[in-house]
């Protein structure tokens, strides 16, 4: 388990600040995830860290040395990108112990090494074929062998699910996870889906225009958003924001709840039209236009009889409502 730490760290790419005086610390043994919009700097940052790209200004500690100057393959760290970037004349067991091999470890503590590896991520059974046999899930997991059998002190992940059908991206996030957890190994994982940040993280980091908004744990930031921005950006469906004199009411220029914290009340202050229904076998997302025009989503249950074009009205929780100032601040976070 190693520790990571960036203290102001900035990287430039022309004149376009990419990554601005950074200060954060990745904790050991734990999975820290980097969400935010495209273009926001997250994956420059871990390629930072990776020594992919060179630090402009400020330091990178890896257990305490400055790794700033120190090349990519002496730093200790595995990453697993977007792309398997698989051999494809190769097998999976001359794929796995590839890097071994070039660092001219012995041929024996190879096949040990890959055989391990190999029964940890159930690809036993698949060491002889090539990449093109293989499942794009299967695919990811000799990636992530490649990495592993490395022995690395922390793992960097590159959005490593982008390229897999939704159902698989569900199973695969289940087994990285388990296996972070199973070796107790550093990880970071970059990702634009704030569901997948919500459902492997033990710290969040969120990111916009290459400057950190917030950092903590998943739920932390659920409930205790710092700005409007990772109020709307976490969360499925996002947050709904109202301004004006609803807002005033509660002393604040804005105000946000979440669409499961609306409560469907024939007498509810917002009042409106519901324009569509999304139903999705457990739950319908149901889609209204309020008297001013503002849209906003609830979540209610399955069987609730809604249609385009009904009147409807909701009562927000008033223990769940977020307020923010005009700087888009939230007032009730310390």
């Amino acid at each position: 388990m190693s520790n990571i730490v960036l203290e102001r760290v900035s990287k430039r790419f022309g004149d376009t600040l990419v990554t601005d005086n950074i200060d954060l610390v990745i904790p050991a043994g734990k999975f820290t995830v980097f969400v935010g919009p495209s273009g926001c700097g997250k994956t420059t940052l871990l390629r930072l860290i990776a020594g992919l790209e060179d630090i402009d200004q400020g330091r990178l500690l890896i257990d305490g040395a400055d790794m700033g100057q120190t090349p990519p393959a002496a730093r200790g760290l595995a990453m697993v990108f977007q792309s398997y970037a698989l051999y494809p004349h190769m097998s999976v067991r001359a794929n796995l112990g590839f890097a071994l091999k070039v660092a001219h470890t012995p041929p024996r503590d190879i096949a040990a090494r890959v055989e391990a590896v190999a029964k940890l991520l159930d690809l036993s059974a698949l060491l002889d074929r090539k990449p093109a046999a293989l499942s794009g899930g299967q695919r990811q997991r000799v990636a992530i062998g490649r990495a592993l059998v490395r022995e690395p002190k922390a793992f960097l992940f590159d959005e490593p699910l982008s390229n897999l059908d939704a159902a698989l991206r569900s199973q695969m996030r289940i087994e990285i996870r388990r296996l972070q957890q199973d070796l107790g190994i550093t990880a970071i994982y970059v990702t634009h889906d704030q569901a997948e940040a919500m459902t492997m993280a033990d710290q969040i980091v969120v990111f916009r225009e290459g400057r950190i908004e917030q950092v903590g744990a998943p739920l932390e930031i659920y409930r205790r958003p710092t700005n409007r921005f990772v109020a709307g950006f976490i969360g499925s469906p996002c947050m709904n924001f109202l301004s004006g004199a609803r807002a005033a009411a509660f002393g604040a220029t804005t105000i946000g709840f979440r669409p499961e914290h609306l409560r469907l009340d024939a007498s509810g202050e917002l009042r409106g039209v519901v324009r569509t229904v999304e139903h999705l076998g457990n739950e319908a997302l149901v889609h209204v236009q309020l008297e001013d025009d503002t849209m906003i989503t609830a979540r209610c249950t399955e069987d609730t009889a809604l249609h385009p074009g009904a009147p409807i009205a909701f009562t927000p929780d008033p223990a769940s409502i977020h307020r923010f100032d005009q700087d888009n601040r939230a007032l009730d976070v310390g």
